[in-house]
């Protein structure tokens, strides 16, 4: 039987070409959503739709460090997980403002496009949770990559609930409420990601 002849060398580089195609794929869908995301939450007035634009932004400038480190050491990958957990932090705290500002300058959103916006990005995500899945357990890159795909279902669920309130109860406050939810959301993940990346830098310090 012919074999490679490297062993562990070859199974890491095929499933490193593995992570990256699929992480090519994901942050392709990821970009495309936030341009139609950011669109129609500006044209609709929604907090909860500006915000998951935002997390789809948030999640192609992660996948894209994670590329970057896919052949480097576990500090390194550590290092692009405390970035991505600044990001999350950083948007979370943008969202926190928005609703603010939405509070102070009450407007009622478009909640058609809020559900029709809202149901397109579910199915975009779930796209991408799907094929992430395979790697959520390779390593703190791609854990914190699958954790991202995650709060994005989680989120865009939430969106087309908000839209429906909005509908239901002719007010902003369910929009205002999903929006602070998918910032609390980002801040709890931003936490997490910092927590698993101490914990893999340091490991990666004592091997070294």
């Amino acid at each position: 039987m012919a074999t490679c002849g490297c062993g562990d060398v070859c199974a890491s580089d095929k499933m490193r070409d593995s992570q990256a195609r699929t992480l090519r794929i994901v942050l392709a869908i990821n970009l495309v959503m936030f341009g139609v995301e950011a669109t129609a939450g500006w044209l609709a007035g929604s907090t909860a739709l500006m915000a998951d634009s935002l997390d789809m932004l948030g999640d192609a400038l992660v996948y894209g460090f994670s590329l970057y480190v896919l052949a480097r050491d576990d500090r390194w990958k550590a290092i692009s997980a405390f970035i991505k957990g600044g990001i999350m932090a950083g948007f979370g705290l943008f969202v926190l403002v928005q609703a603010i500002d939405k509070l102070l300058h009450p407007a009622l959103p478009t909640y058609e496009t809020m559900g029709a916006i809202g149901l397109l990005a579910l199915a975009a995500n779930s796209l991408c949770l799907y094929l992430l899945w395979k790697h959520r357990a390779d390593d703190v890159n791609m854990r914190s990559v699958w954790l991202c795909s995650r709060n994005d279902i989680i989120a865009n669920s939430a969106v087309i609930v908000a839209g429906a309130g909005v509908w239901l109860t002719a007010a902003q406050w369910p929009d205002l409420v999903v929006g602070l939810g998918i910032a609390a959301l980002f801040l709890r993940s931003a936490t997490h990601v910092f927590t698993d990346a101490v914990r893999t830098y340091r490991a990666a310090s004592v091997k070294t």
